[in-house]
């Protein structure tokens, strides 16, 4: 079956099983759903490089693009914020391995830093070796305390030197840099590490970095620079797929995979064909533009179809989505160990045409709108709110659309709810509870997820938001320099379903909330401890010394005075 007809299916049988349905939530919700998950399920959180480690220029690091996006000082990102230090974990390797000890996760996804490794983004240039110790030292860190490393090859931080001389992802030649790259890390650490992301989130990298300009590098080239970037990046994903394929997996015998974002669309009017042809479309614009070059070996149809011709009627003679040969599809399906997906809201959708002499943009090429319900739980954000039956149904969806892959969920969470106590995150609770049972649901269904992952270990630098939104399960104190974290009320939480595997019964299940409510208080009370504590400490490491200083300077003064009085 071709994937758009499946997809079409798909939603067919969807909506079948939807009549009489009412939109006021979800037949699939209505009841929770208590069991647990396969043995050997994998529990796990993460993080990326660029948003946590800080020491941007320290042990022979090279900048990155997102280093130079910050530094630019032109408003590009809330508060002017830089990275620079973040959560300083590139000097908090053992207290953070503590933290995930302490939530009893099975895995730790974490992504190595390209301009850490090779400063120039070139392995013929310079491999920095202090790079390759830090992650070394941090890999055996995390194995010595029986938490599997889950590796991101690349996550944003190009190095600035391949944007600057290449234009980064606008060049094709980034595949081949990528590969050399992707080679190293094999080498340094595949004896180690046996699953590998080559990119996270590869759509709003070329999204916001080549069509909005909201993430680094900063460009806007509307409707042209997105596709040209992703097409360039489905290559190189391909490239290193195959290198590690005949070079490595024979010895190392690891797993290779991308990690795909993707909101669910859910149609605005469900007796609406325009209406389910548009969240189709929606689907196919953001997963199946990567997915479906990797596991069928070409964009989704629509895609090519939808662009071809706005690009025919604003005058162009090819379209704006770039072609793959047949050499290149052959080579690229089926390069994917697994396919990771990352979640976290859901959007209704409503067809709206967009008028091809607007001009160029992606936005224009989906003919579509995103809406939100307001009676969705407001998690704070200005994008995310809490759909849980939106989870079950995109996991649904890429079973059937890429003949149910092994899925391993590679970032799914909440961020800080405004106004709320910092530390008792009830609403992270209650997201937590929601998406991992609605994925139990889905595994029930049929679907092959062999992990998840939530999204995050700590507050951390959110790109153009700065250190406004708040993922983590311990909040990090950033105006504090030595960057102390604290658990949250989800860390007891999350650590319960990962011990019970699950969801057991309803009576354990309702205790869980209560106990971690409990350590809500005595966290904040250290939280609101943490000024004085703070003004405590720069009395002990400033005032202390100076004054013993002086101290011994009045007495080799008055020394010196007895010993000339006596002469």
């Amino acid at each position: 079956m071709k994937p758009v007809q499946a997809v079409t299916l798909w939603w067919v049988l969807l909506l079948v099983s939807r009549l009489g349905a009412t939109r006021k939530g979800s037949p699939e919700e209505a009841s929770f759903y208590y069991g647990t998950f396969p043995l050997g399920f994998s529990w796990g959180t993460g993080s990326s490089a660029f948003q946590t480690e800080g020491a941007w220029d320290q042990d022979g690091k090279g900048p990155s693009i997102w280093d130079a996006f910050t530094h630019s000082g032109k408003g590009k990102v809330l508060g002017d914020e830089t990275a620079d230090v973040a959560c300083d974990g590139y000097y908090k390797v053992q207290e953070d391995i503590v933290l995930l000890k302490e939530l009893h996760v099975n895995h730790y996804r974490f992504s190595l830093s390209w301009p850490r490794l090779l400063p120039t983004g070139i392995r013929a240039d310079k491999v920095n070796k202090r790079g390759i110790k830090f992650y070394s030292d941090f890999i055996d860190a995390l194995l010595k305390s029986n938490i599997t490393p889950i590796v991101t090859l690349h996550h944003w931080d190009l190095p600035q030197l391949l944007q600057v001389k290449y234009g980064g992802w606008q060049n094709v030649s980034m595949a081949s840099y990528f590969s050399d790259y992707a080679d190293l890390c094999f080498e340094a650490f595949g004896d180690r590490v046996k699953h590998w992301i080559t990119f996270s989130d590869p759509r709003t990298m070329a999204e916001k970095g080549y069509e909005t300009g909201h993430h680094a590098p900063g460009l806007q080239l509307h409707g042209t620079g997105l596709y040209r970037a992703a097409h360039h990046i489905i290559k190189a994903h391909a490239r290193a797929w195959h290198s590690y394929n005949s070079t490595w997996r024979s010895e190392q015998r690891g797993l290779v995979g991308i990690s795909l974002n993707c909101d669910w669309g859910e149609p605005m009017d469900i007796s609406s064909p325009k209406d389910v042809e548009a969240a189709e479309r929606y689907l196919q614009f953001c997963l199946g533009w990567f997915a479906n070059p990797i596991y069928a070996g070409d964009y989704p149809q629509v895609m090519k179809d939808r662009i071809g011709k706005k690009s025919a009627e604003q005058g162009l003679e090819m379209s704006r989505l770039p072609m793959f040969s047949l050499q290149e599809k052959s080579y690229i399906k089926g390069t994917s160990d697994f396919l990771g997906l990352g979640h976290f809201t859901t959007r209704y959708i409503t067809e709206r045409n967009y008028p091809s002499r607007q001009g160029p943009s992606y936005q224009n090429d989906r003919d579509l709108v995103e809406l939100v319900d307001p009676n969705w739980p407001d998690l704070g954000s200005t994008r995310l709110r809490s759909v849980p039956w939106g989870f079950r149904r995109l996991l649904h969806f890429a079973q059937t659309q890429y003949g149910n892959p092994p899925i391993y969920v590679t970032e799914n969470g909440a961020s800080q709810k405004l106004h709320c106590t910092q530390l008792c995150d009830e609403w992270r609770i209650q997201y937590l509870k929601g998406y991992i049972n609605e994925m139990l649901k889905a595994i029930k269904d049929g679907a092959n997820i062999k992990g998840y992952t939530s999204w995050s270990l700590l507050d951390k630098f959110e790109w153009e938001k700065g250190y406004s939104d708040r993922y983590g399960f311990y909040y990090v104190e950033f105006t504090n320099r030595n960057k102390p974290r604290y658990q949250k009320a989800s860390v007891q939480y999350y650590k319960k379903i990962i011990t019970a595997n699950g969801f057991p019964n309803q009576r354990e299940v309702e205790s869980w909330y209560a106990k971690a409510l409990e350590t809500c208080t005595i966290n904040n009370q250290m939280l609101a401890a943490e000024p004085l504590l703070s003004h405590m400490q720069m009395v002990t490491e400033i005032v202390v010394p100076t004054v013993c200083t002086l101290c011994i300077l009045i007495s080799a003064v008055l020394l010196m005075l007895l010993l000339q009085n006596q002469s």
